[in-house]
């Protein structure tokens, strides 16, 4: 079997898990600390604070903003169900705005004609670890007075001219889960150069827990989003040599584009100049009278695990039933998700693998 993903856990890395069972030192210990300190390092960013998930950093990265009931806040339509989920959980209204068809990112063009007098924020989506178009992103955020919060989930390491994504916006977010380059089990990080917001991050991930006067003060209604130190050391360990991982990613995909450029029915990943992409997923569209999931079968057949990337959000039940937007209101985001298949890759695959996953592509029609 192909498998889709499968994470990059050394046997020393899992060693170091047991040592920090046999410790008893479970939660926020040394390599909490350890783990947030690297990540910033790779990032060049002043805070990163680890979480128990993408989801948990979305979520508390909306708090720490006082995003509430009555504002409504920007998200791509296509993505993973959690950008707009933590919208909703917060009490405010995901606005669905339309992606590229080349970058799958939000269409930067129709931004401004989606801002109401309600819109407090702009969460971006560097989807499959592409870079979205930061620079109008920024202007728009500028020009309106709005924060701006970055799902880098899939994207940590991409670039947009030559700086990280997660860190351009007031707090940036990335995800840790299985499918994800780094892995630690569940896990997420919040990134942000503003200190006032990181102590408000680090308190609300923890009881509202803060240390005033060496004494230990409740200073929010808060949550238990605490990493712990045995999921802390495996992204530790992972982290060392990310960007050789990143480099074999690339290579791979470089190989996928090679290999299917001549088939005309699929739209391959795009390589645009000023964007460094991650390819947490390396993610083909085919086209209108491709049977995706006919495709995705004969794959499947095959020994070779595909599936969908993302969802078109605002056609999932929950969304479609409380706020009616159609799919022709969004034919991008629709089209990505109906005729979008995620193929395998990662670093433990090799040129064979590739070249059998795209033979039988080839052959399908």
């Amino acid at each position: 079997m192909i498998r889709l993903a499968k994470p990059n856990i050394t046997e020393e890395a899992i060693a170091a898990v047991a040592d920090v069972l046999r410790s008893g030192n479970l939660v926020q210990g040394k390599y909490v600390q350890l783990f947030e300190q690297k990540l910033a390092e790779y990032l060049e960013v002043e805070n990163a604070i680890v979480v128990t998930s993408g989801t948990a950093a979305l979520h508390l990265s909306l708090i720490a903003l006082d995003i509430k009931k009555g504002d409504e806040v920007i998200v791509p339509a296509f993505t993973f169900p959690a950008t707009a989920n933590v919208v909703e959980l917060v009490g405010a209204t995901p606005k669905f705005v339309d992606i590229n068809l080349d970058d799958l990112c939000i269409n930067t063009d129709l931004i401004e004609a989606a801002i109401t007098d309600k819109i407090v924020a702009i969460m971006p989506v560097h989807e499959f670890g592409q870079a979205a178009k930061m620079d109008d992103i920024l202007s728009i955020c500028k020009k309106h007075n709005l924060m701006l919060i970055e799902d880098a989930a899939c994207a940590l390491g991409a670039e947009f001219n030559n700086k990280k994504v997660g860190t351009f916006g007031d707090l940036g977010c990335f995800s840790f889960h299985p499918r994800k380059a780094i892995t630690t089990g569940e896990g997420g990080v919040i990134t942000t150069n503003d200190n006032a917001l990181a102590k408000k991050v680090r308190a609300l991930r923890n009881h509202g827990m803060e240390l005033e006067n060496g004494k230990i003060e409740f200073n929010y209604a808060a949550y238990n989003y605490r990493m712990t130190d045995f999921q802390a050391v495996l992204g530790v360990y992972q982290l060392e040599d990310f960007d050789k991982q990143i480099k074999l990613r690339q290579k791979l995909a470089e190989l996928y584009d090679k290999l299917l450029a001549n088939i005309d029915w699929i739209i391959t990943p795009k390589v645009f100049d000023n964007r460094k992409m991650t390819y947490q997923t390396y993610h083909i569209i085919v086209r209108d009278d491709i049977d995706r999931d006919s495709l995705i079968k004969k794959l499947n057949d095959h020994g070779i695990q595909a599936n969908y990337g993302a969802q078109a959000v605002n056609i999932q039940k929950y969304y479609a039933e409380k706020y009616n937007v159609s799919r022709k209101q969004l034919p991008m985001a629709y089209n990505a998700f109906r005729k979008g298949i995620a193929l395998p890759l990662g670093d433990f695959l090799n040129e064979n693998d590739i070249l059998k996953v795209c033979k039988v592509i080839d052959d399908y029609e």
